[in-house]
């Protein structure tokens, strides 16, 4: 990134140059001493959406002393005063700018990088703006709501050559790794099938229009999606997450971990042409509209199987794997299974789950913790752990999973062209209209 080498290259210089003129004490601080990181190398960085969930990732930023969080960003006056106190109080000082509008933080020079916390209809606009100004993204999951905004996105990432980590964070914890490095060196055998599940989308949501609050640029907050009327807490994470304008829902919010995990352990297995079809369940009434309960069977030319579900799991699943909670990834091979989600791995014979990886071995990307590989790939203009490829393939599960569970019938997706085989009606259904002014 030419402007970090710019900036750095000027403190070291300016460092110099004092230190020469003027007999003095330098802290140790100053000079990235004493377990700190010097200000020249720290990566800046910028908020765009700072609601509920970007401040956990605000707050991750915060405590890595790696990085140095100068602007946030959100359309409700609430979330954007509680962000830009937060950055504040971290700090101890009141240099944390605060902005409604998301491009007068792309176009600040000193910014390395931009966090994207925003709703999903915002996903690829905003890491799109942040890409064309050279700075590293970090972007809340799901990747967006279009295949076409995915594949802009991908695009513009290698063109400008930056960092881009995608927050399916489970890549990043060590239970994940050891399962999918299990699979990938032929514990269980030849990979058969991959059973997943996650939490569906709910139901409900009021109706009733409503003054827009006073705190919320609507607007704004509506941009690429089509113009409505303010009802009742719309923007609401209660609610915005299951409409379809702004999301698809948890079949892609919640179920892009699990599926992310099925694409790291399977590999070019899920990079075959794949048949997809099943069935969902859609509200009747109120404002929520998308799937509250799937069952979707993917099926690969490479062999493999992939039974996608809403919660809750198969009691045959459950008891056969050892969980009882609403999300999982289990592969099942020739010779036995492992399986793998959050609270646990466990795996078809005692000791498999724990069986040592030699270094030899297929050895996948290791990273600690999601934020800080991020930070560092900003840093060295490396490929973080969730870079953009993984992303748009992952993504695209979730997208044709959709697609068959509307269509109610079976359709086939060719990777290489990124297209359905002969039909046009599916193929329509990954783009979307963008409101004017806003464009991908």
């Amino acid at each position: 990134m030419k402007q970090n080498i710019t900036r750095r290259d000027f403190g070291r210089r300016s460092l110099a140059a004092t230190a020469a003129a003027l007999p003095m004490i330098v802290p140790s601080s100053v000079l990235g001493l004493a377990g700190t990181v010097a200000p020249s190398n720290r990566v800046v960085i910028g908020c765009i959406g700072v609601g509920n969930r970007a401040r956990y990732l605000l707050e991750s930023a915060l405590q890595n002393k790696g990085a140095q969080v100068v602007a946030v960003c959100d359309v409700k006056t609430d979330c954007r005063d509680k962000a830009q106190g937060m950055v504040n109080s971290c700090y101890a000082n009141q240099n944390c700018s605060a902005y409604i509008e998301h491009e007068n933080v792309v176009e600040r020079e000193d910014i390395d990088a931009c966090i994207v916390g925003s709703c999903d209809h915002w996903h690829a606009l905003h890491s799109l703006a942040a890409t064309k100004t050279g700075k590293g993204v970090y972007c809340e999951k799901p990747l967006s709501v279009s295949m076409e905004q995915n594949q802009v996105l991908r695009a513009a990432v290698r063109k400008h050559k930056t960092v881009f980590q995608l927050g399916t964070q489970q890549r990043s914890d060590e239970k994940f790794l050891q399962a999918c490095e299990l699979v990938r060196n032929g514990r269980i055998g030849a990979l058969k099938k991959i059973n997943v599940w996650s939490p569906a989308s709910i139901s409900g949501g009021p109706t009733e229009e409503v003054p827009v609050p006073a705190n919320l640029d609507y607007e704004r907050w509506l941009g690429p999606a089509p113009s409505k009327a303010y009802t009742k807490d719309r923007d609401s994470n209660d609610w915005w997450w299951f409409i379809e304008e702004y999301a698809l829902g948890f079949i892609a919010g919640w179920g892009i971990h699990p599926l992310d995990i099925a694409l790291w352990g399977a590999g070019d297995l899920m990079r075959t042409p794949v048949v997809v079809e099943g069935t969902g369940v859609f509200p009747a009434e109120g404002l929520c509209n998308t799937a509250v309960g799937w069952k979707v069977a993917l099926k690969y030319d490479s062999g493999i199987e992939i039974d996608f579900r809403s919660d809750p799991a198969p009691k045959k699943w459950t008891e056969r794997y050892g969980f009882d909670n609403s999300h999982g990834t289990a592969f099942e091979g020739t010779e036995g299974w492992v399986a793998v989600n959050r609270g646990a791995i466990t795996a078809s014979r005692e000791g498999l789950a724990g069986d040592k990886i030699k270094t030899d071995e297929i050895r996948l990307y290791k990273s600690r913790h999601h934020m800080k590989d991020f930070i560092e790939s900003v840093r060295d203009g490396s490929d973080p752990i969730s870079p953009i490829e993984e992303a748009v393939d992952g993504d695209a599960i979730c997208h044709m999973s959709d697609i068959a569970i509307r269509l109610k019938r079976s359709i086939r997706w060719d990777p290489k062209t990124e297209r359905f085989d002969n039909d046009e009606e599916a193929n329509a259904r990954l783009s979307r209209v963008i409101r004017p002014p806003w464009a991908i």
